[in-house]
């Protein structure tokens, strides 16, 4: 069962929340502290990157909701994403660069700007801080943390009978992991959640794009119900972006959240 866009409103910004902390729980790298200024004219250098995807979230009520995405990415540098729904209704934009970040939700007409690489509002759950750099991540087909700590492994036997290494971790931060790996690939991934239960992603399927694989088909799922599905389409590198991708207009109409 889904729902049209025109009925989400109130849901845009945890939809987008979700997208960003769902993709949070995959790859890492370093960032740093930056000045709030959200404009950029350059283009971007030729190693940027351009993923196409989408997904379907799952509510709690049994509803779900489709949409489509698209990141633009000069890694550590700039990102630009965008989610659209039905009849290409955007949903939300996200502006992330060195001097400031914006995000806009043109449905509600509500807009939010901060500095750094951690994204959201402080103490605020409907819009908590993320690692903008660890988004990017998994298009790039990172899925482990940069740096981490192997603790434990052991041998287990995967549903089709085939053997895999699960690996206990800890990341540089200090936040504790569990991975399983066959074949030299991630089949899932698991940590603690943010409520104290947890939280995994399962890796279905990788792809080749532009020669490195890449995770295309995963679930999310938190206390045992999947929350959201994601399906990598297409992902090209080396693309340089007009500046028009570095800016993000808000009507003056809009509020601040």
């Amino acid at each position: 069962m889904t729902f049209n866009v025109a009925k989400c409103s109130a849901y845009a910004r945890g939809l987008f929340l979700l997208l960003l902390l769902s993709l949070f729980l995959t790859g890492c790298t370093g960032g740093r502290q930056a000045a709030a200024k959200a404009a950029e004219s350059a283009e971007a250098p030729a190693d940027s990157l351009k993923a196409l995807f989408s997904l379907t979230i799952y509510s709690p009520d049994g509803k779900t909701q489709d949409l489509d995405a698209v990141l633009f990415s000069v890694p550590n540098k700039r990102y630009r994403m965008e989610l659209t729904g039905t009849l290409g209704i955007g949903v939300a934009s996200l502006l992330w660069l060195e001097e400031g970040w914006q995000m806009v939700f043109p449905t509600e007409k509500m807009y939010v700007k901060g500095a750094g690489y951690m994204v959201g509002l402080l103490n605020d759950p409907s819009l908590p801080l993320v690692h903008i750099h660890q988004v990017a991540g998994l298009f790039d087909g990172k899925v482990l943390p940069e740096k981490f700590e192997v603790k434990a492994t052991r041998d287990s036997i995967g549903a089709d009978s085939v053997a895999m290494k699960i690996v206990d971790a800890r990341e540089s931060s200090g936040r504790h992991f569990t991975y399983a790996e066959k074949n030299g690939e991630v089949q899932w991934l698991e940590m603690p959640g943010r409520d104290g239960g947890t939280e995994k992603i399962i890796i279905e399927e990788y792809k080749e794009f532009k020669g490195i694989k890449t995770p295309s088909k995963i679930s999310f799922v938190r206390d045992s119900t999947t929350f959201l599905k994601l399906r990598v389409k297409k992902v090209n590198r080396g693309k340089s972006f007009g500046s028009g991708t570095w800016r993000l207009n808000i009507p003056r109409s809009y509020k601040q959240i």
